[in-house]
């Protein structure tokens, strides 16, 4: 499932919470990262990084949270989407403070951390942690000054590594476009206002991409299995990808979590689509 850049919208209570919940997989990441580790005792279930998420109570996530196991743990801070309505009214008739935040773009991943930090007690380390990331994203930007964008397909999602049913790609909008307009990419779905496109073989062969760029949450098992998923290209040879042997797979959970490893995720972009800068 596509992870979602974040954007604070509201936040209640205000002392430092000791017992904190979080089910989203980018805040978990920036907790941690933050040094509030010690403070989290419950994670989503598709919260896996750092390794330590392992060792916390599971609390369901987006579309199934587990309320009992949540108010188990004696939370003072859930951390939850801002579209999780009914989550955030149970939490608020139990009295438990929660920290709310909505999709949104790159820049807002930043911002996020930094009220995260202010809001756990961590607020230096926040700041110092939002600000290395914005600095990795300046030097990115300064390598590629000045240098063509190629057209680019980012992708993903797809049914299976076979084929090329079920293929979605980034629209004009959300931190996956954000991050390839900073790796030096010119988004072929820019003009599609939305985080997602269904890209069928027509559509792909119509915006005559480039380069594909398709990442994936998990990381290939093996070389075999990465040639497979890239053979599944060859069915579109008319593509330039694919005639020019453009196209790669990026494959590690940072590729699709906008928390603290996204600016190490556009490097991987950028590389793949100008080697020649980071050599």
């Amino acid at each position: 499932m596509l992870a979602a850049a974040a954007v604070v919208i509201a936040q209640t209570g205000g002392t430092t919470p000791r017992r904190i919940v979080s089910l989203i997989p980018a805040v978990t990441e920036m907790l941690f990262a933050m040094g509030a580790g010690p403070q989290v005792v419950g994670v989503g279930t598709f919260d896996n990084y750092p390794p330590e998420a392992h060792t916390r109570a599971r609390v369901g996530g987006l579309i199934d949270p587990h309320i009992e196991r949540i108010l188990s743990l004696r939370p003072d801070l859930v951390v939850v989407y801002g579209t999780q309505d009914d989550l955030e009214a149970q939490m608020e008739r139990a009295r438990v403070p929660v920290f709310l935040y909505e999709h949104a773009g790159l820049p807002d991943v930043a911002a996020t951390i930094r009220a995260l930090g202010r809001r756990v007690g961590q607020e230096q380390r926040g700041a110092a942690l939002a600000t290395q990331i914005d600095e990795a994203i300046a030097d990115i930007r300064r390598r590629l000054a000045g240098r063509t964008r190629p057209r680019t397909l980012l992708i993903f999602g797809r049914d299976d590594g076979r084929t090329l049913r079920g293929v979605y790609a980034s629209g004009g909008r959300g931190f996956l476009h954000d991050m390839l307009v900073v790796a030096g990419g010119a988004n072929v779905f820019a003009d599609v206002d939305r985080q997602s496109v269904q890209a069928t073989s027509e559509l792909i062969l119509a915006r005559a991409p480039d380069v594909i760029l398709e990442i994936a949450a998990t990381a290939a098992t093996s070389s075999n299995s990465t040639e497979r998923d890239l053979r599944a290209w060859d069915v579109l040879a008319a593509v330039p990808a694919v005639r020019n042997r453009r196209v790669h797979l990026l494959a590690g959970s940072e590729m699709v979590v906008p928390g603290p490893r996204l600016a190490n995720a556009a490097r991987r972009m950028a590389q793949a689509l100008h080697p020649e800068a980071f050599k």
